[in-house]
């Protein structure tokens, strides 16, 4: 299922008197940019406010598209270890429900299991959650980045084109999976945070019509033009995504994505090796990762960790 770079997060920009900037709160930069530039209509229309076409970026969705599986089911064990799960809240019989739905979700299941995660999440300690994605992040990843996507990031770097991390996950996984791989930016979904703790409230799901928003703040910020951007995804779920650019292309795509893309004529990728990341490109201390990473979870991980924790504990 479809689900950020090293940089200062947009939305943790503060004034000093400490106040949010105004910048949409999902969007992470890699390069500290400051407030957005030019009106969104300019994006969706692939110009800039003076006329000229403007810039080039890559769009990526990250679960089964640059790595080979779901990130947050990924990191569900040192989650487990930690004590955020515990055995009690894995065993509850709505987690076989999740498994069900993420056979094959619809929109509305997906927006019931992300109520039902946000209160599941409230409480949660955010330094606690960091440290721990921090910590993990080289043993847990290193195995499932596919070779063929680190190779076209590498591409679209080369030809000199941003390449933004696009997921529903949440940040605090995103980010330092992003931050490796040479991201420029990155969208994801984030939770409210108050006095350093989850309120179980989404200040933005980054899934469906939300990544298109997503894209679309980043290009009038950025100045790409949508129209020679691109974008690349497993899921039906990211049409809308894909169907904003220039340059949408299916990889390991789902049945009905594969449909779609067929009819559409987009071109279709396969990835299949996944290879040691760290062994290729440079990775961030734990510090930098820590900095990057902000709170936020995918409608993805409640059956993620019920799927590896119910097999693992008798």
């Amino acid at each position: 299922m479809s689900d950020a770079s090293a940089g200062d997060r947009a939305e943790a920009r503060t004034n000093g008197s400490g106040a949010k900037s105004a910048i949409s709160p999902h969007i992470a930069s890699g390069n500290g940019s400051g407030s957005a530039t030019g009106a969104v209509a300019h994006a969706a229309t692939g110009t800039h406010p003076g006329g000229e076409s403007g810039r080039v970026a890559a769009f990526f969705d990250l679960d089964k598209t640059v790595i080979a599986k779901s990130s947050a089911f990924a990191f569900s064990k040192p989650f487990f270890a930690q004590g955020l799960l515990n055995r009690g809240t894995v065993l509850k019989g709505s987690y076989a429900h999740f498994l069900f739905l993420l056979s094959g979700a619809d929109h509305d299941q997906m927006e019931r299991m992300r109520e039902y995660l946000t209160k599941m999440c409230a409480g949660w300690d955010v330094q606690q959650v960091k440290s721990i994605v921090a910590e993990t992040l080289h043993d847990i990843v290193d195995p499932l980045i596919y070779a063929e996507a680190a190779d076209l990031i590498a591409d679209h770097k080369i030809r000199g084109h941003d390449v933004v991390i696009v997921s529903a996950s949440g940040e605090e996984i995103v980010a330092p999976i992003a931050a490796a791989l040479g991201a420029t930016h990155t969208a994801a979904t984030r939770m409210v945070v108050e006095n350093g703790r989850y309120t179980g409230v989404v200040e933005f799901y980054c899934y469906g019509e939300g990544k298109v928003r997503a894209l679309r703040e980043l290009a009038a910020e950025h100045g790409y033009d949508l129209t020679r951007c691109y974008a690349y995804s497993d899921s039906i779920t990211d049409v809308p995504m894909l169907s904003a650019v220039g340059h949408p292309t299916a990889v390991n795509p789902d049945r009905a994505l594969r449909r779609e893309a067929t009819t559409r004529g987009w071109p279709i990728l396969t990835f299949s090796d996944p290879v040691s990341l760290w062994s290729r490109i440079q990775t961030p201390s734990s510090t930098t990762i820590a900095a990057s990473v902000v709170v936020g979870l995918s409608a993805v991980l409640a059956g993620a960790i019920s799927y590896r924790l119910l097999r693992r504990r008798p």
